[in-house]
């Protein structure tokens, strides 16, 4: 059963695409079952609706992790032991569904979940999904060895609610729904940057955490790409941390948090580059016809006196005295 391929013009990953579209009614849930076991693993469906069915899957691999979009009608899914036996790979699934109620099983457990919860299922234990009213749902596909470098036990993470209104476990959601295939083939940052991203959020919703050394890694990562963008738009006047944050896509908290292991802060390091460029630009005889006030709006402060303040606070002396001191 052959998919479809497309790819954006910036991608580099095609998006994989199976509709029952391109069958004739009495044919869909069939043609279903094939396409789930082509995209996903070997799986069984259900539907009560079976004459009226309707279903499509996207996907795209995406290194350790892939992004998988189902919409479709009511089912229900089952993996059974016969299927796990003919399997030649197995992963592990997130789960999030935002528009209805649904029930993940796995073994002796069993998971009501909300709209925006999400769920945690591994593909060599038997499973079952019960979608009463609709299939629309993330899956996003792990690797077992890159997961476990964030879960130190996934075992006890297993068909778990995690609460998709509250704490981490909603943060989680929202990042996991903002995980479309769209996205995956053409990312707006490095697919091992979202992919860290991703590690940490489960870490911190499912109560436990990564291992040191990816965490490390991780927190290293996200520090470094935070201190580049205040470099890149210290000029902008008033920028905030929310705005930082929001273009890594990220909450300004995390942001606050990973310079605070460092012992930095936002506005710290903010004023450290505008002070760094002020120097440079008051010291260099090439600007010597820049005005301070001008100066000082180029690194981003708008009130002269603003400025004059920061260059005596921060570099000893005023604007005035180290172009004269430059000039010696």
């Amino acid at each position: 059963m052959p998919a479809i391929q497309t790819q954006s013009p910036a991608a580099s990953a095609c998006i994989r695409r199976w509709s029952t579209d391109a069958v004739a009614p009495g044919q869909r849930l069939d043609y279903w079952v094939g396409a789930i076991c082509e995209g996903f693993l070997e799986m069984d469906a259900t539907s009560p609706s079976a004459t009226a069915f309707d279903s499509s899957l996207e996907s795209v691999s995406w290194g350790n992790v892939a992004v998988n979009r189902v919409r479709g009608s009511a089912q229900d899914v089952y993996r059974t032991r016969a299927a796990i036996a003919r399997s030649r790979d197995n992963y592990l699934y997130l789960l999030c569904k935002s528009d209805s109620a649904w029930t993940a099983v796995q073994e002796q457990r069993s998971a009501r979940l909300l709209p925006g919860d999400l769920v945690l299922v591994d593909s060599t234990q038997r499973y079952e999904f019960h979608f009463p009213t609709s299939a629309n749902t993330v899956s996003l596909q792990l690797h077992p060895d890159w997961l476990a470098a964030w879960l130190p036990d996934v075992q006890a993470a297993l068909c778990r609610r995690i609460d998709g209104s509250a704490g981490w476990g909603a943060v989680l959601s929202a990042f996991a729904r903002e995980l479309t295939p769209e996205l995956a083939a053409a990312p707006p940052l490095p697919s091992s940057v979202l992919m860290d991203q991703l590690g940490a959020l489960m870490a911190l919703a499912m109560g436990g955490g990564p291992t040191p050394d990816a965490r490390g890694n991780a927190l290293a990562s996200l520090r470094q790409r935070i201190l580049d963008r205040v470099r890149e738009q210290h000029a902008q006047p008033g920028l905030t941390a929310s705005a930082v944050a929001t273009s890594l896509g990220i909450s300004p908290r995390t942001l606050h948090r990973c310079l605070a292991e460092e012992g930095m802060t936002f506005a710290q390091h903010l004023m450290g580059c505008r002070m760094t460029v002020a120097a440079r630009l008051l010291s260099d005889p090439r600007f010597d016809r820049l005005t301070v006030a001008e100066i000082g709006r180029r690194v981003g402060l708008l009130d002269a006196s603003h400025f004059v303040r920061a260059c005596r606070l921060h570099l000893g002396a005023t604007p005035a005295q180290l172009r004269r001191k430059a000039q010696k």
